[in-house]
């Protein structure tokens, strides 16, 4: 054995030591992030109870992570502020400009009581939540509704059927063109 071969030897476990820190740093420093984004993706626990009728839609765990899609303001008699958020495949699909929406996506119209800011008087700034509703793209399961199944919920509960049933008739009168979508990306 020459001299040159311990030096060798040395200088490739040094360099495995080197590649097995780093990489245990990346995997330490990427899986938290994974982590979060396996649970803003993945299924909600939730009860049957919590399911909209018609449709059994449920509010997606992790949705108030989501990326704005639009903000809105709804004049009187709601006078509410809204903000409609999507998931990865929603915000990909606006991004690409892509219709009609791909299977999984979904989509999450959060709604406040607008009210005045106490802090600044021309500013109006969210109160209390109203409701949350949500569109899931299933377009085997939803077939006879253009794809969508819809949710309405107060107080974390959905609302009553008879509510439920006024959601496609609204959409496919309105937003039939836009894959029955009333939101557009806001610029």
């Amino acid at each position: 054995m020459t001299i040159a071969e311990p030096e060798k030897k040395k200088s490739l476990y040094t360099t495995m030591i080197v590649l097995t820190v780093v990489v245990l740093v990346v995997f330490l420093t990427c899986m938290p992030y994974l982590v979060t984004i396996a649970f803003a993706e993945g299924p909600a626990e939730q009860s049957a109870a919590d399911a909209s009728p018609i449709f059994g839609v449920t509010i997606p765990a992790g949705y108030k992570r989501w990326e704005l899609i639009a903000p809105a303001e709804e004049a009187a008699p709601l006078d509410e502020l809204r903000a409609v958020v999507g998931n990865h495949t929603a915000i990909d699909a606006y991004q690409a400009g892509k219709l009609p929406f791909p299977d999984g996506t979904i989509l999450v119209k959060r709604a406040w009581k607008r009210k005045q800011s106490p802090e600044f008087a021309s500013a109006t700034i969210p109160g209390a939540a109203t409701t949350v509703q949500v569109m899931v793209k299933d377009s085997r399961k939803y077939a006879a509704t253009g794809g969508w199944g819809f949710g309405r919920f107060i107080n974390g509960k959905p609302v009553d059927e008879a509510q439920h049933r006024t959601c496609f008739a609204c959409h496919e009168a309105r937003a039939k063109s836009r894959d029955y979508v009333f939101t557009r990306l806001a610029p």
